[in-house]
């Protein structure tokens, strides 16, 4: 599916009773969405289902911190995250994302499941201006060392605050 949507400055909040579900296989290709969802991206189930989850990403998300997320659960670890998400009609919503492997019997990933909650409004204030100064760092380097450049953005920070990925994230 071809998306040509124009971000706005629209955003829509979680409720705090809200819970973001969804599924996708080992490419990331949606197998499944909860109503609230569906709601959030503005997307028809029809739409979502067996279409790559980054068709919510939003421009503003830089892409290490995707590279992070993928290469966190793809080594069969949990990740939690603070994202950016661009709903169909160009608004935004930002999400507290708690993403898990799944297994089957034999102990192999076979897809991945996502579930996101309300996220802190302090911690967006946080984490919004280290993104941008990824995102700034990726823009700098040119595409092929994109990813690098927002990585070290992040690995300094967590370095001087002598910190892990995972203590930051639940320090905002």
């Amino acid at each position: 599916m071809k998306r040509d949507i124009t971000p706005t400055s629209r955003e829509k909040l979680m409720r705090e009773t809200d819970f973001i579900v969804s599924k996708t296989d080992r490419k990331g290709r949606i197998t499944y969405g909860n109503p609230i969802f569906i709601e959030f991206s503005g997307y028809g189930e029809t739409e979502l289902i067996g279409i790559q989850h980054n068709i919510i990403r939003h421009p503003d998300m830089p892409r290490a911190a995707f590279n992070l997320v993928w290469d966190t659960i793809q080594a069969g670890k949990e990740v939690f995250a603070y994202v950016k998400n661009l709903a169909k009609d160009g608004s935004f919503y930002w999400v507290f994302a708690h993403i898990t492997p799944d297994f089957d019997g034999q102990g192999q990933i076979v897809g991945y499941t996502s579930v996101r909650r309300c996220p802190r409004r302090e911690a967006i204030a946080k984490i919004e201006p280290v993104y941008r100064q990824m995102l700034a760092a990726e823009k700098a380097a040119g595409a092929r060392d994109a990813i690098a450049a927002g990585t070290k953005v992040l690995v300094d920070l967590m370095q001087g605050a002598g910190v892990d990925y995972e203590q930051l994230v639940f320090s905002l």
